[in-house]
């Protein structure tokens, strides 16, 4: 062996290398980038496909709306209008409960069971997104196997994105599409109970909430309000050991119920003992909701309530199209950056600081 060839053996020899015109070799790697072209449809194909039930069309359709991008936002909102004269047909259910109450579990054999009868169940699951990466697992899919499979249901999990209520903000725009696709049920369900949560009240037409045995333990941490917006109160994992509990605890939600306001008029919100697991309750509580339809609509309340859903949502959205205009807003920024750092240095007050900022240049 030649002296040259053992200085190749030595460790810091460096082989050449394949040549590609990857990592940085060859002008190919060098990218022009363009200015992207806004994003284009067959609006007419999209329509025809989301009203014939298709659930890719219907998913991509809601990513629009979700979506940040302008132009997408764009093609959603076009889309909804479109398809508004095909919403309102569906029964609209809020579901909510405290963490480990087993909503997504409910969820499942409640709308397995309304898809085996033939109705088209839709599932907005909703998940609490990360309030330090704002990522969300979305993991509703796998929670509800059963359920995703099924040709009738439509299961779509969105991130709460900072957003208060327990829901995505444009979880109403999402129902709606989710109507114009011929979906006979939506469930909502929230993130989990809270003061905060309640904002799904105004928009769903039957509002479920779900307890755990031991009411009066759980009582104590659940306030007043979120049970007066209660269109029935749901005992959950009322099986084995615990039927015998949960009965006990379904007879302390009645007589407490008869101390609340009911939630809507000329109803009485019943309390029920609900086993998800064994399938025992889940007619009941469907029988109590097709009941509070017919009675609702006997008393003109259903659509009464709808629309003053809607001209909540109305308020709803000027409000969030001020903060976004706001915070948008160049001179806005440099305005609040200086002020923060007239605060922090206590140089002026929280609320002189505020009035200052809103007396600036609103035109900034």
């Amino acid at each position: 062996m030649s002296k040259t060839d053992n200085n190749n053996e030595s460790s810091m020899h460096v082989m050449n290398g394949i040549k590609s015109q990857h990592d940085g070799v060859g002008k190919a790697s060098i990218k022009k980038f363009s200015k992207r072209k806004p994003l284009q449809i067959n609006e007419e194909e999209y329509i025809r496909q989301i009203q014939s039930g298709s659930r890719l069309h219907l998913a991509k359709a809601i990513t629009y709306i979700e979506s940040t991008v302008n132009d997408q936002q764009q093609i959603g909102q076009q889309l909804l209008k479109n398809l508004l004269p095909c919403t309102g047909n569906s029964i609209r259910i809020g579901i909510t409960g405290v963490p480990g109450v087993g909503k997504s579990t409910f969820i499942e054999a409640f709308g397995k069971m309304l898809c085996d009868q033939g109705y088209k169940v839709a599932v907005l699951a909703i998940d609490p997104s990360s309030s330090l990466t704002g990522g969300s697992i979305l993991g509703d899919k796998t929670r509800m196997e059963e359920l995703a499979k099924h040709p009738n249901a439509f299961i779509r999990p969105s991130p709460t994105a900072g957003t208060l209520g327990g829901v995505h903000k444009k979880s109403r725009e999402t129902m709606l599409l989710c109507e114009a696709a011929g979906y006979d049920v939506i469930l909502v369900e929230t993130v989990g109970v809270g003061q905060s949560e309640t904002i799904v009240r105004g928009m769903v037409d039957f509002f479920l909430l779900l307890a755990l045995t031991g009411a009066g333990d759980e009582l104590q941490g659940m306030k007043k309000g979120i049970m007066e917006l209660a269109d029935a109160i749901i005992v959950h994992k009322a099986d084995g050991s615990n039927e015998k509990l949960a009965k006990k605890t379904v007879a302390e939600y009645k007589q407490i119920l008869h101390f609340l306001a009911p939630s809507s008029p000329y109803w009485q919100t019943p309390a029920l003992a609900v086993s998800s697991l064994y399938k025992i309750g889940l007619d009941i509580v469907w029988e109590n909701i097709l009941h509070f339809q017919q009675v609702m609509k006997e008393k003109s309340v259903w659509q009464h309530r709808r629309r003053e859903q809607t001209i909540e949502w109305f308020k709803t959205m000027i409000v969030d199209r001020l903060y976004d205009d706001f915070f948008s807003s160049t001179v806005k920024k440099q305005a609040m950056a200086t002020l923060e750092h007239l605060v922090r240095d206590e140089k002026i007050t929280v609320s002189q600081a505020v009035d200052d900022l809103f007396s600036s240049n609103p035109n900034g």
